[in-house]
């Protein structure tokens, strides 16, 4: 089909295929819609909108929901999963086409889940995707600028969002919730849209609480909660989860229950380590040793805007931190390029700038424009995003931080021509963790 449509793109006025694309899109959507038998009409549905935060609080309110006794499914950027059974999502992308959505809330209904949690995005309302998904609550997160290129402007980006907003006010379901972070200041656009259950939640509501590297401690509905999620923005995202929880008559001690367990979000300020028990040495006599090792902090992390990198770079701001950044190619977002290196620049002691997904960009290019932003700070380059961690790795020293960004969960670097190489960063940061370990016990 994508060929059919280049081939059509080569041939036509770009005006017209400007105008032909949406419609295939809405067609797409309808006919899946139609084909799997509008299967979000027997599922309750929670749609989670925003820049930042989709993920986790998905995987908060997942938690949530099965620490209560209900069966869950999740499509999210991080996986999908269906009851039991849970897969990454290496697709590149949240909202998939090609009836991915219908199949996808069909098979939970099929699996008899309780609770269908979406993320939904811009780029997926931008293609419709989000057409024909009769939601019963949506939470939105918070807004700021990105994706720009793909939608024209910020008001466009914007707009794309409102319209997910506006598809809760158009479902066939009832009793329709909207949850919305009132400290944003686009929540009262969200809030304005036609649902009889309207909530809000504010950091306000989570105080006294204390920030540590190793977690929060938070006030949540009067009762003391210890997270293991670091940073205040866990805390936004755990605040959303618990209102939706708390409307559905969820107590408050399962809610603290399901928080405190949860040790960490793949690819979310995740904590790469070993165990160096269950490793032996090259002639298999020998463990490494006991405890953890490194005895530094090695994090992988997602943060792809300059706004993220910041909070992220703030919860180690105790630490010397060693910085494993790059950004973005393919036309997308290249005004938040030198923005990036500004953060890097103001926040860390060492930068190392490397690949990301270059996509058909000039990688050198991309990250001269990332080293733009920079004034204090004279960046180590190395292209290669493994030798990239490496360095960054041996470089640490007892108490650093290395914190390596932009892929979080991501399960390939995208490079010209369609081309994608299998990835990992947590994978790679162990294994070079490991071959450190091996070192080190030699000598």
């Amino acid at each position: 089909m994508e060929k059919t449509l280049n081939k059509i793109k080569s041939i036509i006025p770009r005006s017209a295929f400007d105008k032909l694309v949406p419609i295939y899109h809405f067609l797409l959507s309808l006919t899946g819609n139609i084909v799997y038998s509008k299967p979000s009409r027997e599922i309750f549905v929670i749609g989670i909108t925003g820049t930042k935060g989709k993920s986790s609080t998905a995987e908060i309110l997942n938690a949530i929901l099965e620490e209560a006794g209900y069966k869950t499914a999740i499509l999210s950027t991080v996986r999908f999963k269906i009851g039991n059974e849970s897969r990454p999502n290496m697709l590149k992308m949240t909202m998939p086409g090609r009836f991915f959505v219908q199949k996808f809330l069909r098979d939970a209904v099929i699996k008899k889940c309780d609770y269908a949690i979406i993320e939904m995005t811009s780029e997926g309302a931008k293609n419709y995707r989000h057409r024909f998904v009769d939601m019963n609550a949506l939470i939105f997160t918070n807004i700021s600028p990105e994706h720009i290129e793909s939608h024209g402007s910020f008001e466009k980006y914007l707009g794309a969002k409102l319209q997910i907003a506006k598809r809760l006010e158009h479902s066939q379901k009832s009793s329709k919730i909207i949850i919305a972070n009132k400290d944003d200041e686009k929540a009262e656009k969200f809030m304005a849209i036609n649902v009889p259950n309207k909530i809000t939640y504010s950091i306000k509501e989570a105080e006294p609480f204390t920030l540590a590297k190793e977690g929060s401690v938070i006030n949540l509905f009067g009762t003391r909660v210890q997270t293991y999620l670091p940073g205040e923005f866990n805390i936004y995202n755990i605040l959303a989860a618990a209102k939706f929880a708390q409307s559905q008559g969820i107590k408050t001690e399962t809610i603290k229950k399901a928080i405190e367990k949860l040790k960490f979000i793949p690819g979310r300020l995740e904590k790469v380590e070993i165990d160096l028990s269950k490793f032996k040495t090259e002639d298999n006599n020998k463990t490494l040793g006991n405890g953890i090792f490194p005895d530094f902090s090695v994090i992988v992390d997602y943060a792809h805007t300059a706004d993220s990198l910041e909070k992220v770079y703030k919860i180690f701001k105790d630490d010397r931190k060693i910085c494993v950044l790059g950004s973005c190619g393919g036309g997308r977002d290249k005004w938040k390029r030198p923005l990036m290196g500004e953060v890097a620049d103001k926040n860390c002691d060492e930068i190392i700038l490397t690949d990301e997904d270059p996509y058909d960009d000039d990688s050198e290019e991309i990250i001269k424009c990332v080293a733009g932003g920079m004034k204090d700070h004279k960046p180590k380059i190395i292209l290669d995003r493994r030798e990239a961690i490496r360095e960054a790795i041996r470089s640490a020293k007892a108490g650093d931080a290395v914190i390596i960004t932009g892929k979080g969960t991501d399960p390939f670097i995208m490079k010209a021509k369609g081309n994608k190489i299998p990835w990992s960063d947590k994978r790679v940061a162990e294994e070079e963790i490991l071959a450190l370990a091996l070192e080190k016990f030699k000598k």
